[in-house]
């Protein structure tokens, strides 16, 4: 298998209007391909990794290759996936989101071969002439195709005219953009293909779209932050460790196709001879790709320490309380920061994943005496000493 063919088919779930034409043309020219993200959140994921993963194996090829931040589109918010309408974000939102991705990004992207574009440089500048010319090109039966369109007619849910327009919208930057090729999950699908009919329409000439698989998070469900299921790119390498090994031995080759590159006939015979050491080699490879070899290590030996020999770590972290006495909520929430928030705190004490000196706490209204040294755990890999 040629390199082309191995970027067009390895962790990819499809390719439109077909790969062979598309395998054709990269093999006659360099094209023009991107990938777009709405700034909505602060953090980014292994499931982002997917199509990040994907955009800098094209670079790799010497294509010519766009990350695009959608500074504009998120302003509405993507539909996909939702039942409800999302909240509009504020500039200010925006940028705050915006602040660390890069540095993210580039622990997968080199982005001395990458161009990053922002869609506000041509969505704001669009006029109402502009506007009514754009939704001229499409009809509201063929916007209203949209899976979770339908079911919120079902279920009698609001569906707003900004939310119509989206896919109208990212559909433009493939026509502002002018390129061959467009990235991204498989739940965008609908939305990359109005880009090919806006390309074909506006600039009359084909373009493509390659659809990557959404992966799992640790509980089996889709990765994603609303889920506080996911695996972050900047997660501390003990706890990145700790989470991969914690997820279901049925998501392993899925991880192994899109997050790593190692040979897949070799890990399925690995995966069916002893999960266990696959799931290790698998946490180790991503470990090591975000940090390092020596890492990695380390983080399987705190694993073995904490899970396997049912140890308590040799160096746990000290927080000083202050004063006498504290709530359990605020102690996790607050003063080690091990939850982002007061409910999250108190769903963990109920899910029994909270102990005091060892001892499991059930109450989240308890009063923690600062008395002496306490060792609180949260989790399963998240220790503190409480002075």
């Amino acid at each position: 298998m040629d390199s082309i063919d191995k970027v067009l088919m390895r962790g990819t779930a499809e390719v439109l209007p077909d790969r062979k034409t598309l395998a054709q043309l990269m093999k006659k020219k360099k094209i023009r391909v991107y990938l777009g993200i709405d700034p909505t959140g602060s953090l980014l994921t292994l499931g982002h990794s997917v199509p990040l993963r994907k955009l800098q194996q094209f670079a790799d090829l010497g294509h010519e290759v766009i990350l695009l931040i959608g500074n504009g589109t998120v302003r509405i918010g993507d539909p996909t996936g939702r039942d409800t309408t999302r909240p509009v974000l504020t500039d200010k939102q925006i940028k705050e989101n915006f602040k660390n991705w890069k540095k993210q990004a580039s622990k997968i992207l080199d982005f001395k071969k990458i161009k990053i574009r922002y869609n506000g440089d041509w969505l704001d500048k669009l006029s109402f002439s502009d506007l009514i010319k754009l939704m001229a090109k499409t009809t509201v039966q063929q916007l209203m195709e949209r899976d979770m369109f339908q079911e919120r007619v079902k279920k009698g849910k609001p569906i707003h005219g900004h939310e119509i327009l989206y896919p109208l919208l990212q559909g433009y930057d493939s026509v502002a953009m002018d390129v061959d090729l467009e990235i991204g999950g498989n739940d965008q699908t609908f939305n990359m293909l109005m880009g090919r009919t806006l390309q074909r329409n506006y600039n009359d000439r084909e373009k493509w779209v390659l659809t990557t698989p959404l992966i799992n998070g640790t509980d089996g469900r889709k990765m994603s932050q609303s889920y506080g299921n996911f695996i972050a790119l900047t997660e501390e390498p003990n706890e990145m460790f700790g989470k991969l090994m914690s997820m279901n031995d049925g998501e392993m080759l899925s991880y192994f196709e899109t997050l790593t590159d190692e040979d897949l006939d070799e890990m399925k015979k690995l995966i069916k001879k002893s999960p266990r050491d696959a799931k290790v080699h698998l946490a180790k490879t991503i470990v090591t790709f975000y940090y390092d070899t020596k890492t990695a290590d380390k983080a399987y030996d705190d694993f073995v320490t904490k899970f396997v020999k049912k140890e308590e770590p040799d160096e746990i972290p000290e927080f000083k309380v202050g004063k006498k006495e504290i709530g359990i909520l605020d102690l996790i929430s607050q003063v080690t920061k091990f939850s982002p928030s007061n409910s999250d705190a108190r769903r963990l004490i109920q899910g029994g994943g909270v102990t005091l000196d060892g001892k499991k706490v059930s109450d989240p209204n308890l009063v923690v005496k600062i008395d002496k040294e306490k060792i609180l755990k949260v989790g399963k890999r998240k220790f503190a000493k409480i002075i």
